[in-house]
């Protein structure tokens, strides 16, 4: 009864969004948002002929889940490379990092999650082990794997503060949600609590550490990073900033922090904007001009154009390029903490040995920034002012920033070793 509920408000709130996304795709002139790719109709090159193959189905949100699934599509090609690996997205940027991915034979966006459309799909596909990772737990697809007979492992799992609360009032619903799991690999101590209190069985339930942590560290040279700053068309000689997913109300913050930090450092500054969702550039470019601020988008950069001025900014409108950004920088900021998003991966700085800055909403990262400040690799600020003061500081001594980020990619090798913890559970669930 409570899955035909589930079922009847799924299908209204489908109804209700299917008409606003079709006008909004044709006033705006956006790309599909693949509305026949989630209602579980995909082109055959697209979805592949999974007869007969094993596969291995893992499903992820948005990017930062998606580049932890690909760590574990990675061991899994290694130890099982006759197994398929399938990755669906829940957004078109993540399906943009998985599709890219050598480790990933097929990526395609998750369907809705009605109990027809999601039967249908795994009926088709017919996976030996679905991977879910960190908090994608989708009622009717859970309980239709398991129905087939299809074991799931949760991996990299997160309880935030802000969700935890909800759950709990909800966890006589999701006890026989999460019963249907082999495994639950948590991040931390304090993740293996939680999901416990809501109803999974204690007994397959590890603290297996942080996936975020395996990514490899990235060497990259002096020259490749005086031609990368040639390539976008960035001063030589200038300081860079780079803000990396920056949301709405959480650019101008950025902005007018810019033009102050410009004003009180020992030599010129660029700042590299990159919005967390590329298709707010339109947004982004008029706050620019409200600001008056000289810039120019990335996607437009060409061969012949002249570089940058200090105190313009290069809007960031692509896809898959903010590590190649970061290593260009002097100094990091990490977006959707400056407002109450609650933060991104703040590591990925230090995978480049780069000093990292974040506002005070970083809940989803909570013991990453603890970790990151305790190791003297990273900075939490207050508030916008303080964001000034800090960068300041900062960018004015480059010796630290360097020891900062060594301090960074130390405190990365320190913590490595959650994909060994969990391809334990994966090597037992498929047996």
């Amino acid at each position: 009864m409570v899955y035909l509920l589930y079922d009847f408000i799924i299908l209204i709130a489908a109804c209700i969004l299917l008409p606003f996304f079709c006008l909004k795709r044709i006033l705006t002139s956006q790309e599909s948002y693949g509305i026949r790719e989630r209602l579980g109709f995909y082109e055959k090159e697209k979805f592949g002929d999974f007869h007969g193959r094993e596969v291995i189905w893992i499903h992820a949100a948005s990017v930062g889940e998606t580049r932890v699934a690909i760590l574990v599509a990675r061991r899994m090609k290694e130890l099982y490379s006759d197994y398929t690996v399938l990755v669906t997205n829940m957004t078109k940027s993540g399906l943009a990092v998985s599709a890219n991915s050598e480790f990933v034979d097929y990526s395609l966006l998750f369907p809705v999650d009605l109990s027809f459309v999601v039967k249908r799909l795994l009926t088709l596909v017919r996976p030996e082990l679905i991977i879910v990772v960190e908090t994608e737990i989708w009622p009717n697809f859970t309980q239709q794997a398991h129905q087939l007979g299809i074991p799931l492992v949760l991996v990299n799992g997160r309880i935030s503060d802000r969700s935890f609360p909800r759950y709990r009032l909800m966890r006589f619903l999701l006890r026989p949600i999460l019963d249907c799991f082999s495994s639950f690999c948590m991040q931390s101590q304090t993740d293996s609590e939680r999901i416990t209190v809501l109803g999974a069985p204690g007994a397959r339930v590890e603290n297996t550490g942080n996936l975020k942590f395996d990514y490899d560290l990235m060497d990259v040279t002096a020259d490749q990073v005086q031609q990368k700053i040639k390539q976008f068309k960035l001063p030589g000689k200038a300081a860079i900033l780079v803000a990396g997913s920056t949301h709405e109300k959480e650019e101008r913050q950025l902005l007018e922090a810019y033009r102050q930090i410009s004003a009180q450092l020992d030599r010129d500054l660029v700042l590299v904007l990159i919005p967390r969702h590329p298709e707010r550039k339109l947004e982004v470019q008029s706050l620019l001009r409200e600001l008056g601020f000289g810039y120019k988008l990335r996607s437009s950069l060409q061969e012949g154009d002249n570089s940058f001025a200090p105190g313009d900014v290069l809007l960031v409108d692509t896809l898959g390029e903010v590590l190649d950004f970061y290593s260009i920088a002097d100094l990091v900021f990490v977006g959707g903490s400056l407002v109450r998003v609650g933060g991104h991966n703040l590591l990925e700085a230090a995978l480049l040995a780069k000093p990292v800055i974040f506002g005070p909403y970083v809940n989803n990262f909570k013991e990453i920034s603890a970790k990151l400040i305790r190791a003297g690799a990273g900075v939490k600020v207050a508030n916008q002012r303080e964001l000034v003061r800090q960068s300041v500081i900062m960018l004015n001594d480059p010796a630290r920033c360097r020891a900062m980020g060594q301090a960074g990619s130390s405190l990365i090798l320190e913590n490595a070793g959650a994909t060994e913890r969990i391809l334990r559970h994966i090597t037992k669930a498929l047996k």
